[in-house]
């Protein structure tokens, strides 16, 4: 059966909604057939996922740089459901919060697999599989898949929109073939720092590398809902115990964001923060590969009182 919704008139570019509902339950809307004109440069994504685009910050560090620590926060300003927020990623993991409904939060840690498994970690040898080494109170641990596998693990607890988090990950070489990989996360409740869990991983050996965050919409949908969260006062701690700012990231995005969904950003808050945003229709975009610096903010992790981070090189 048609309907005819008679005739609408288009006078500007940019994001237009369409809004349709049916007064019979027992008629289901199957599409919505637009006409004339404006259609003729219109664009349309017609892929089944309805997920934002994925974005992310990427810290050029230099490679000869040992890092053995990443210290990053991270503020919610935005928080629509099955967003994650991951404040610290590196080559081997990443460390963040996340939304997974009404009533529960999540922060999350995460150690990748060596191998080139991609599914089903049930195909991954021994020798290839990180282990856990300890995990802290209320932490749940156990195995991931469908994104390369490895060893997941999470702490329920309501963090706070538009409150600052705050996330360090260790790496300490266990021998010249393994790394143990440890995620901290200051409980702003407990104002302390708290383990969330620690890994050996195999075929390692070295320290951080390929530092990174993002923001994800992770569920597939509800990519019209705008995400947007800050980052700032990151730091990397050398093997030969030195702190230094990251002042500069860059920006990129997935394959959604390359053609099916524009409404990607990174920028600087008011409070010279790198921010990330995605989804809404925002009008506008920021290219691939945009260079933003901040400003310092001179705060040290070295002078907070942290947990116990790797001993120093000689």
């Amino acid at each position: 059966m048609l309907a005819d919704f008679g005739k609408l008139s288009v006078t500007r570019s940019g994001y237009h909604t369409f809004i349709l509902s049916s007064p019979a339950p027992s008629r289901k809307i199957e599409e919505l057939i637009l006409d004339g004109p404006p259609t003729k440069k219109a664009h349309f994504n017609f892929k089944p996922r309805r997920n934002s685009a994925s974005v992310h910050l990427s810290y050029p560090i230099k490679q000869e740089e040992e890092i053995s620590a990443f210290y990053c926060e991270l503020t919610g300003i935005e928080e629509p459901l099955w967003t994650y927020y991951m404040a610290c990623g590196w080559h081997r993991g990443y460390f963040g919060m996340q939304i997974n409904s009404s009533t529960e939060r999540r922060i999350i840690f995460s150690v990748w697999d060596s191998g080139g498994e991609a599914v089903d970690r049930r195909k991954v040898g021994q020798e290839d599989r990180v282990t856990l080494i300890a995990k802290g109170e209320s932490v749940s641990s156990g195995s991931f898949g469908n994104e390369g596998t490895g060893g997941h693990s999470h702490l329920k607890y309501q963090w706070e929109t538009g409150v600052k988090q705050r996330f360090l990950v260790t790496a300490e070489p266990a021998d010249s073939t393994h790394t143990i990989f440890a995620g901290y996360y200051f409980h702003p409740k407990k104002k302390t720092w708290i383990l969330i869990s620690s890994w050996k991983a195999p075929k390692e050996g070295k320290r951080l590398r390929g530092l990174y965050s993002f923001s994800e919409n992770f569920a597939g949908k509800n990519g019209n809902l705008l995400r947007k969260a800050s980052y700032g006062n990151q730091w990397i701690r050398t093997s030969i115990g030195e702190w230094k700012e990251i002042k500069t990231a860059k920006f990129s995005h997935d394959e959604t964001g390359k053609a099916d969904r524009l409404d990607r950003f990174m920028g600087l808050t008011k409070k010279k923060e790198f921010f990330l945003s995605q989804g809404g229709f925002v009008e506008g975009f920021t290219k691939f590969g945009t260079l933003f610096e901040r400003k310092p903010s001179n705060r040290s992790p070295e002078d907070m009182d942290l947990p116990p981070l790797p001993p120093i090189k000689k």
